[in-house]
């Protein structure tokens, strides 16, 4: 059967988004926002001009999931996911908006991200094998690519409104928004990714890291915000498959990538659009992430 078409853009009651990221369009209404996952999908910093059909459905209800996981844990800024309960002009576009939007208490977002590392890969590994750490933490010698971490670690980033996050030290956080909360902070994270790694490992699935987005509310309390242990915003790799000492296959972007660099794609405007099996594999992954992970039909 063909694919639905993705949904790339959004606009509710004939208005366009108040903000616009690489994938969800935001909607302000007044003490509470709107957010939408679109099929948009980047890589290398760029969105691409092909979406992939579902994964904004993937992305909210995963993230769904984890909020009603996690709610023992830490609190967070889900309101609710049930378009009847929105109100207007949202509740009238329910066909547009159900399985891929949520309603979502405002916060004073913290300015970085908390990540959770407990294998070395990506940016981390990079970094590993130029100084021996990461992020300012050291590290055994002699790790190889990929390797599970003798205990997983913090490392934080700067939020960048375009492009790479940057690794930043926990010393380095602290002096942004400051010691107190940066050790709070560090708490859940470590707290969050050890409650995800088990619960993934138990479906035959390692979450390599992650990365969590906290907001502080009126009452200065930090509570969960933005996604959740999403394949955007974690590495996911199938356990059976796993050996360190080279890359893994992932429950991501990786046919994406992987077809950017065969057409070598020069990692600058104009995007290409990627092919229907690419687009098609993509999807797979994204779905077979979210029922394993949750053991749902997606929505």
């Amino acid at each position: 059967m063909p694919l639905a078409s993705p949904v790339l853009d959004t606009r509710i009651g004939g208005q366009p988004p108040n903000r616009t990221g690489k994938v969800r369009d935001l909607y302000d209404a007044g003490d509470v926002l709107l957010i939408v996952a679109t099929d948009r999908i980047s890589a290398f910093d760029y969105v691409l001009g092909s979406g992939i059909p579902d994964k904004g459905k993937v992305l909210t209800q995963l993230s769904r999931f984890w909020f009603d996981q996690t709610g023992d844990i830490v609190a967070n800024h889900l309101l609710t996911t049930d378009v009847d309960r929105y109100p207007e002009p949202f509740r009238s576009a329910g066909e547009l908006l159900r399985g891929r939007s949520m309603l979502v208490r405002k916060t004073s977002p913290v300015p970085i991200e908390c990540v959770a590392r407990g294998y070395l890969s990506g940016s981390g590994w990079k970094d590993y094998r130029a100084t021996g750490r990461v992020c300012g933490v050291e590290l055994p010698s002699g790790l190889r690519e990929a390797e599970r971490l003798p205990e997983p670690i913090f490392t934080p980033a700067t939020k960048a409104t375009s492009g790479h996050d940057i690794n930043i030290s926990e010393a380095e956080a602290a002096a942004l928004v400051g010691a107190d909360l940066v050790q709070r902070l560090r708490e859940l994270t470590m707290t969050l990714y050890a409650f995800g790694h088990a619960h993934a490992e138990a479906r035959g699935i390692i979450l390599a890291d992650t990365k969590f987005e906290f907001g502080v509310t009126p009452a200065g309390d930090a509570i969960l915000i933005d996604e959740v242990m999403t394949p955007d915003s974690s590495r996911y790799w199938p356990k059976d498959a796993y050996a360190p000492g080279h890359g893994q296959p992932s429950f991501d972007k990786q046919f994406v990538r992987d077809y950017l660099e065969s057409i070598g794609w020069n990692k600058q405007p104009p995007v290409p659009a990627l092919p229907d099996d690419v687009v098609q594999r993509t999807r797979e992954k994204y779905l077979e992430a979210f029922h394993r992970l949750t053991g749902r039909e997606l929505e």
